[in-house]
């Protein structure tokens, strides 16, 4: 019996343009939720690689990271897993024509902070804790990240 914790390892991005971040609308445990683009890191995948992939599977957006926000632990109370996000600002390159979003993504919604302060559907606190840290001007060089091959 294995009883060692292995948290998830995500990503997610924080996408603002025009005074709007670039959210996901999605299914979860049958609620509708609002999220950043954000899932896990797949294996021989690097974490760049998954916060591009991930950004374009759940909003039809290309992506370009451009700085590390910080990394975040949240354990969710519904399933009692933890997950550990590295939250990365990006740049939006361009909405991608006929994009198949992932499964349960109902659709990319630009949302003001505003409405994001305001929202009683956020996924988990992460959500707007990133938006809040991107927004008082945390950011980290790309380079803080070192993967080995």
């Amino acid at each position: 019996m294995n009883d060692r914790w292995t948290p998830h390892a995500t990503v997610a991005t924080v996408i603002e343009k025009d005074g709007q971040f670039l959210m996901v609308e999605e299914v979860s445990s049958g609620l509708h939720v609002i999220n950043q683009p954000a899932g896990h890191i797949e294996q021989d995948e690097t974490i760049l690689e998954a916060a591009r992939r991930e950004t374009l599977e759940e909003t039809g957006w290309s992506a370009e990271p451009t700085h590390l926000i910080g990394l975040y632990t949240y354990t969710a109370p519904s399933n009692g897993v933890t997950y550990h996000r590295y939250c990365f600002a990006a740049k939006a390159i361009k909405a991608e024509e006929n994009a198949i979003l992932d499964d349960g993504i109902i659709g990319p919604r630009w949302m003001t902070i505003e409405e994001l302060r305001n929202s009683p559907n956020l996924r988990s606190q992460m959500v707007l804790t990133c938006i809040e840290d991107y927004l008082a001007g945390k950011r980290f060089p790309l380079d803080v990240i070192t993967e080995h091959p």
